[in-house]
């Protein structure tokens, strides 16, 4: 799918296209790249993706994490199942696609990380930049704590293989979860695993590390979601428990309250592709030209998509097979399945692939995520691949410490009301620096103010593919709805 060696002149500026030779340089070098000083640092040719299919796949690797496995299908079959998952699919397409395309088109305008780009493109004394920082705070904040519960994945695949659960009733499965939480040395060996390999891959480069490992692990996991749904569908009893996740009954969904499964849905499609800290902008920064931004935007999110509702394909029918409740959060993951696992033929294998599946998922979001930290740095301060890695990678050790110690050690502290550790971290990401930074790239992209509609909406129209809306109705959508709606779920996370 790469282009390669093809020369452009386009909006009067000089650019580069293709994902293996490297990046658009601009004939101003407002965006730095190519090699040129800037404030004192020397600014090094911008890498790309080395394919297209690299690009789609680490950004939905990016987007497919932990809680589209435990959060996604315990929400569904709370809020009516079929229902649900109706308005879920409407509320990504007329949310979730948008603001993707909005952050995507910043990265791939701007050609930078988000501080960069937000300078490259916003008028002169404008002060958008400052949300750049506030991204890169949000990041660091979100591998906090998901560094330490992709290490619970690792943990529990480890634990599977060697056989740990073989023969333990279900007092003795949840007891070894909560044995592993009051264990800072096993917590902290599997977090600084994760952390040591995430940066070891990413100082490797853009296509010889991120790109490669996640082509492999995406492959991985997309068979293994093959596998595990195959396996659960055959199970007795799986068919209610695919009827009462799939089908849609409005009077389920009435018993629980309309109102709260749309806003369920709103919540669910908004969060799960982690936009407003510029976890997808970074990615932006790196395509090519050749396609337009909404082909790609629903291109990640139907592999986001396909990825949540598998997890409920593998969730719901081994459930109702055994009569188990399907409960959410880390007790559905560490307690529920492996003890539905454990009932079942061959379950030791079957679980220990589960966990294999649930490594790749978070793991991909950690490489994903500190990708970013490091351009981030070698944007803003000029460090080469190499060093930013050794340096991000000591920090976010010492920096996920507090989480480890926070179930044991700091058992006691909490941070944000009755809030842990842990769950305090995910607040200030989930519930203020998602919603806010998604509302601040909104305004930026659609106001004029930033950047504005027109430039927003060439540039994400820009290339072969599917366009976004020229219309009059799509632009007052963007400007007025669109805003509101990301209000409704900022006040709801911090008052819910």
């Amino acid at each position: 799918m790469a282009v390669q060696g093809q020369i452009c002149s386009k909006r009067n500026m000089l650019y580069h296209t293709g994902y293996s030779e490297g990046s658009r340089i601009r004939a101003a070098d407002k965006t730095g790249a190519g090699r040129s000083r800037k404030r004192g640092v020397m600014l090094m040719k911008r890498e790309n993706f080395g394919s297209r299919l690299g690009f789609l796949l680490v950004s939905a690797g990016c987007a497919i994490g932990i809680g589209n496995v435990w959060r996604f299908p315990y929400v569904a079959g709370q809020n009516g199942g079929g229902v649900f998952v109706l308005f879920y699919l409407l509320f990504l397409l007329c949310m979730g696609v948008p603001v993707l395309t909005m952050e995507l088109a910043v990265g791939r305008a701007g050609r930078k990380s988000a501080v960069g780009a937000y300078r490259a493109l916003e008028k002169p004394g404008s002060k958008w930049h400052v949300h750049g920082w506030f991204c890169i705070l949000g990041c660091y904040l979100l591998m906090m704590y998901y560094t330490t519960v992709s290490g619970w994945m690792l943990s529990y695949f480890v634990k599977f293989a060697t056989g740990t659960f073989t023969g333990m009733n279900a007092d003795q499965v949840a007891g070894v979860f909560g044995d592993m939480l009051g264990n800072p040395g096993e917590m902290g060996f599997w977090m600084a695993v994760t952390v040591v390999a995430g940066f070891f891959i990413c100082s490797r480069g853009l296509q010889n590390g991120l790109e490669k490992i996640t082509k492999w692990m995406m492959a991985a996991l997309l068979l293994l979601i093959l596998v595990l749904a195959g396996h659960s569908l055959i199970l007795p009893g799986a068919k209610e428990g695919l009827s009462f996740y799939l089908l849609p009954d409005f009077k389920r969904a009435s018993e629980v309250g309309l109102g709260s499964v749309i806003m369920a849905a709103m919540n669910q499609s908004f969060f799960t592709l982690s936009l407003g800290i510029a976890a997808m902008e970074i990615f932006g920064s790196y395509m090519s030209e050749e396609h337009t931004l909404a082909g790609e935007a629903v291109r990640i999110c139907g592999l986001d998509t396909l990825v949540a509702l598998s997890a409920g394909l593998i969730i719901f029918p081994a459930c109702f097979s055994f009569g188990v409740q399907p409960d959410a959060g880390p007790q559905l993951i560490f307690i529920t399945l492996p003890n539905v696992f454990a009932n079942m033929a061959g379950g030791r294998i079957w679980c220990m692939l589960f966990f294999l599946f649930m490594s790749a998922a978070s793991f991909s979001t950690v490489i994903a995520v500190f990708e970013n930290l490091l351009s981030s740095c070698m944007d803003n301060f000029g460090w080469s691949r190499r060093k930013a890695s050794v340096i991000n990678c000591i920090f976010v050790l010492i920096a996920s410490l507090p989480c480890v110690l926070g179930y044991n050690v700091w058992s006691n502290l909490h941070i944000i009301g009755a809030r842990d550790v842990l769950d305090s971290e995910d607040f200030l990401v989930s519930n203020l620096l998602l919603p806010l930074g998604s509302l601040v790239y909104l305004l930026f992209c659609v106001s004029k103010w930033g950047w504005g509609y027109d430039k927003y909406l060439a540039e994400a129209n820009n290339g072969a593919g599917l366009k976004m809306p020229g219309a009059n109705w799509a632009k007052i959508y963007f400007r007025y709805v669109l805003p509101v709606l990301i209000l409704v779920i900022l006040i709801q996370g911090l008052i819910g």
